[in-house]
């Protein structure tokens, strides 16, 4: 198929569009900063652009990863984040629709599903978090929109008839954590693919997978993270003591650590259940916290990637994002 990837120039993109190349697609990148995976610079909150991309190319269908983040929130005002993932999202269904597609998958956040009492962590227990969690309440623009933008796959489905699905990854990204030092990076998201991380390689396998299974779901949205350890039984304790629960599955976590001079976490506030995923798709992460662990036993590298020095498309297309 001749496919349409927003987004190419991001960390996501460039390590999806050679695997969709690899299942024998035609990839055309589309991004506001070039990369070597981009074809067109542009945004896609220009209707008369994406339209444009979409009839020299023959578009077939459409991956839409290109977005504002989190860490733009920084960097552009709130009517930026609205132009882009709300307009843009409604411009490429409303031109998937035109052209007579049957699937559009869209890549959205689990972001959008923590609330500030969650990310305040004030329950007692870890919160499991399934595509049944509500109520959905985002605590910034980043959520919001992103919110919206599924809404959008919904009703164009619902209206249309075109499938939609609809990928909430959790974190993926390769800098720094904005707001957390401690521990080190690498440390961290180690940590993380207990609960809610998953590398980039997989974020990108499921997307493949998400292109294949569309027609046949016809809408669904799913959770997209490394598959957890623990069970909802294991909640209560691992707010309270998460080493002793993590070291009652991996007896060896604990030395393995410490001969890395790592930190197990002491306490974990939410899980993301990413089963659905499983069961409706196929798709299972190939990196989870085992994996991590086989990596420390075994000495050879981290099977996730760490670069602090990594900028987002977004700052090279700042002025095409928002030119005032």
């Amino acid at each position: 198929m001749r496919l349409l990837l927003t987004g190419s120039t991001g960390w996501l993109g460039r390590h999806l569009a050679p695997m969709l190349a690899a299942e024998g697609h035609e990839v055309v990148g589309l991004d506001v900063a070039p990369g070597p995976f981009t074809h067109e610079i542009g945004t896609v909150a220009n209707r008369t652009f994406v339209d444009q991309v979409m009839a020299r190319h023959g578009i077939e269908a459409i991956l839409h990863g290109g977005a504002l983040h989190k860490p733009d929130i920084a960097r552009f005002p709130r009517q930026a984040f609205v132009d882009v993932n709300v307009t843009g999202t409604l411009n490429l269904l409303e031109a998937a629709v035109e052209a007579g597609h049957d699937r559009f998958v869209f890549t959205s956040t689990t972001s959008l599903m923590i609330s500030q009492a969650i990310r305040s962590e004030e329950a007692d227990h870890a919160v499991w978090i399934d595509e049944r969690h509500t109520p959905l309440a985002p605590r910034n623009i980043y959520g919001a929109t992103k919110l919206a933008a599924e809404n959008l796959c919904r009703d164009i489905h619902l209206n249309t008839g075109l499938a939609c699905l609809v990928l909430r990854t959790s974190r993926f990204f390769p800098e720094d954590d904005d707001t957390l030092r401690d521990p080190p990076p690498d440390n961290l998201k180690a940590n993380e693919f207990l609960n809610r991380r998953l590398s980039v390689e997989d974020a990108a396998r499921a997307h493949v997978a998400a292109l294949a299974k569309a027609p046949e779901l016809g809408f669904g949205i799913y959770i997209a993270s490394a598959p957890t350890p623990f069970s909802r039984k294991d909640c209560a304790a691992l707010k309270l003591d998460a080493a002793s629960v993590i070291a009652r599955y991996f007896p060896d976590a604990p030395d393995l650590y410490a001969r890395h001079g790592w930190k197990l976490p002491t306490s974990i506030s939410r899980i993301y259940d990413s089963s659905a995923l499983e069961n409706d798709l196929g798709f299972r992460c190939e990196t989870d916290f085992a994996a991590i662990l086989d990596a420390l036993r075994s000495g050879s590298d981290l099977p996730f990637a760490h670069d602090a020095a990594y900028s987002s498309p977004s700052v090279t297309g700042a002025k095409l994002i928002h030119p005032g």
